[in-house]
């Protein structure tokens, strides 16, 4: 589990395209500290999985390999990436850390694109496009995860075609990937998984009802 507070800037070293799949090399020292084989580490919002052996010259170096599937590369804007672009890392959360952010599961839910830019004296207002089937999860001064980051939604459009505004504070811009993409970039989307969680249960609740318990003596 993740809680979308980025902890580097990292860049895309190389990508190799399979059949099916790509391996992705990134570089990111402070995600590398510590990874072994099987670790994971969110990649502008999607976890995926070290595929170097523990020890390898490549973690030692500050890289690490991952592959990606079919299924992640069409959900998310990883098929976008090229070398050299800088993408938003951050390792999961330990038991005894601080939870900065929300619940991030690193499962993108559908991607959005960059709408408008508003720079403001201390701040920056970035609008975002949000897929229609999503639009149901999102609150105003909710919780979402763009590209990784845990972001407060400061304002929602609804409608056929909506949208939502995220305020950025000069550290989030200089930070993480926010502070760059630009009008028609696409960002990836995670909504908060306890509103998904909620539907579920509730719908059950009102088409399925429980069996009865019997006392028992």
């Amino acid at each position: 589990m993740f809680t979308g507070i980025i902890e580097e800037l990292g860049e895309i070293v190389a990508i190799e395209t399979l059949p099916d799949a790509a391996r992705y090399t990134v570089r990111g020292a402070v995600v590398t500290e510590d990874a072994v084989h099987g670790a994971s580490i969110a990649v502008n919002g999607v976890c995926l999985t070290v595929v170097d052996e523990t020890g390898s010259p490549e973690l030692k170096s500050g890289q690490f390999t991952a592959d990606v599937m079919a299924e992640s590369l069409t959900r998310s804007s990883l098929g976008d990436l090229r070398p050299g672009d800088r993408v938003n890392l951050e390792r999961p959360m330990v038991a005894n850390g601080r939870f900065g952010g929300h619940i991030v599961q690193g499962h993108v839910d559908g991607t959005g694109a960059v709408l408008e830019r508003t720079p403001a004296e201390h701040w920056e207002l970035v609008r975002i496009s949000l897929p229609a089937d999503l639009a149901r999860y999102v609150v105003e001064k909710g919780s979402i995860t763009v590209d990784g980051i845990s972001l407060t939604v400061s304002a929602l459009t609804d409608g056929p075609e909506p949208d939502f505004t995220v305020s950025l504070i000069p550290g989030t811009l200089a930070q993480t990937t926010l502070g760059i993409k630009q009008p028609g970039t696409r960002v990836n989307l995670e909504v908060d998984v306890i509103a998904k969680y909620t539907e579920k249960l509730l719908g059950r609740s009102q088409t399925e009802a429980p069996a009865p318990i019997e006392a028992t003596r």
